[in-house]
């Protein structure tokens, strides 16, 4: 941290700051529906957004202030390892437009307010639908913590957080007051309040990056500059293994644990509770495919925004640092770049991209907290009004555990468990998006498969420690098949299949009760939020959709 601070830059970025506050108070009035007090209000914005409110919820939702750090910190540290990030948010989409819609309609047709709640409506299992929903609050965790470490990089940069102080509260209390602001918005105003911010958000990220990809590079000398200070940087050897620092091109030996990271990445990144949560909030149908369509817009953006790992390299930022904090790298850069009014934009953008997914993660926590543990192993004749409040009460408790996450802990340890959280994300896979299409897997094989799934990821995930951090190391290990490194996600995915497929052929012979399910195959196609019909619901094993015959 330094020691100084920019009365230019930290005035800019206290003027963005409070204005997106006003916002979040503001926005408990936006859209105001008759009953504030039902849990789709408060927790899905009354389900009511549109085509442009839903894209730009769910590019704020999904493309951090961590994004804005880590992946160009990524490249900045390993070179072209760091670009998985690119290909796996275009290839998601394809698979998201199949599955989205689907997921909406029978969402809104019986009024679930999370994937859990689908979970247990589809195959009649509240142990299922809780073990799904633990998975989502514990792999949320650490995602909130990891954008508030986004806002102390940039409050360090800054000079008004972190340092040497002995004083734990004078060193963090600028982080103290963002997170209160960010608290008492969120239990205000709900999903509301993100979804409005994220105008001036992704706003201000396009505006930054837009500049920085012309600025930046014509005051570094061009690309050719660039790109061959990077090469030499990455060709130096580490002393600690002898090995290049990086790459500026992925090499054969990294070449399969790139393309499965990218996969199961793809895979797991709208099966995220704040994923599910922002897609539920569309008003229709049609926004979750248009959205799917145009959403693709920020892959550019994050191209390019990765490309800043790069410039940060040639820019000698931290260049013979011993131990230099790759997450500082971004801002760092920021401020050596530009002039200090448009470093202070900078910077806001990056705390405002913070703020916006934390909000929305807390949120979706908080709602499968309420929905499938409280109400369903609790007390199941809750009223909305008690469910709404709970869920206020349980995101501020969701903030907190992520405060304390970045307060107390190393920042690798809440990075190591993030890249965690999307192995175990991984796992929810059969049950969500094969539930979507067919009910033929059985209720207890899905629950083994899961099991399987995450016993053996959290295993192999501890696997990759070293004695310097003895916490969860790592997301690549030996795929024992191909004799390749690659994505523990998914391997563990796989097995997770096979566990489920093999258990539910099974269990079928068997006659095992498979449950109830009180879906209709026409609530996967409807357009309207229409109520279910009256009568009994499809038989458990006749349950499947139209035009996918159950296997045999």
């Amino acid at each position: 941290m330094k020691n100084d601070v920019n009365g230019v830059t930290l005035a800019v970025f206290l003027f963005f700051f409070l204005a997106v506050t006003v916002l979040g108070f503001v926005a408990a009035r936006w859209r105001r529906a008759a009953d504030p007090l039902h849990l789709d209000e408060w927790g899905l914005g009354g389900r009511s957004f549109g085509t442009w409110v839903t894209w730009f919820l769910l590019g704020g939702d999904l493309y951090t202030a961590y994004t804005f750090v880590a992946v160009p910190a990524a490249i900045y540290a390993a070179g072209a390892s760091g670009f998985f990030a690119v290909p796996y948010t275009i290839i998601t989409y394809p698979m998201v437009f199949l599955f989205l819609p689907r997921l909406w309609s029978v969402s809104h047709r019986h009024g679930y307010v999370t994937s859990s709640d689908f979970i247990r409506g589809r195959f009649g299992s509240k142990s299922l639908s809780v073990a799904v929903a633990i998975t989502g609050i514990i792999a949320t965790m650490p995602y909130i913590a990891l954008q508030l470490v986004g806002i102390q990089a940039v409050l360090d940069v800054m000079g008004i957080g972190g340092g040497d102080s002995s004083n734990w509260f004078v060193k963090d209390l600028p982080l103290l007051i963002a997170f209160g602001v960010l608290a008492a918005y969120t239990y205000s105003s709900g999903l509301r309040a993100p979804a409005l911010i994220a105008f001036v958000k992704d706003a201000l990220i396009y505006i930054v990056i837009a500049v920085a990809i012309v600025y930046i590079p014509y005051k570094l000398g061009g690309f050719d500059d660039i790109f061959a200070k990077a090469g030499d940087a990455f060709a130096k050897k580490n002393p600690a293994t002898g090995a290049p620092r990086g790459a500026l091109v992925t090499g054969p030996q990294a070449q399969w644990a790139y393309a499965t990271l990218a996969m199961g990445s793809a895979m797991a990144l709208f099966l995220y509770p704040h994923s599910v949560t922002a897609v539920l909030s569309g008003r229709s149908r049609d926004t979750i495919r248009r959205n799917t369509t145009i959403l693709p817009l920020y892959s550019l953006m994050l191209g390019l925004l990765a490309m800043l790992g790069f410039m940060a390299i040639a820019d000698g930022v931290g260049s013979g640092v011993t131990g230099y904090n790759g997450q500082l790298a971004i801002p760092q850069l920021f401020e050596n770049m530009f002039p200090s009014w448009f470093a202070g934009v900078a910077f806001a953008a990056i705390g405002i991209g913070a703020l916006v997914p934390a909000a929305i993660m807390s949120i979706a926590a908080a709602n499968l907290f309420t929905r499938n543990i409280y109400k369903d192993l609790i007390k199941p004749d809750a009223t909305p009004a008690q469910e709404t409040a709970v869920s206020k009460a349980v995101s501020l408790v969701v903030k907190v555990g992520a405060l304390v996450f970045v307060l107390t802990m190393d920042k690798t340890v809440a990075i190591n468990f993030q890249l965690l959280g999307g192995i175990w994300i991984l796992q929810t896979v059969p049950a969500i998006v094969g539930g979507l299409f067919t009910r033929w897997f059985h209720r207890w094989a899905l629950l083994a498969g899961w099991a399987a799934g995450m016993f053996y990821g959290t295993w192999k995930a501890y696997e990759q420690s070293s004695p310097a951090q003895s916490h969860f190391g790592g997301n690549a290990d030996m795929i024992p098949w191909i004799g390749e490194k690659g994505y523990i996600g998914l391997t563990a995915f796989v097995l997770n299949v096979a566990v489920t497929v093999v258990l539910t052929v099974v269990l079928r012979a068997l006659k095992a009760p498979a449950g109830d399910d009180e879906t209709r195959p026409d609530d996967y196609t409807a357009e309207a939020a229409t109520p279910a019909l009256p009568g009994p619901a499809v038989p458990p094993d006749t349950a499947v959709s139209p035009g996918l015959p159950e296997p045999a």
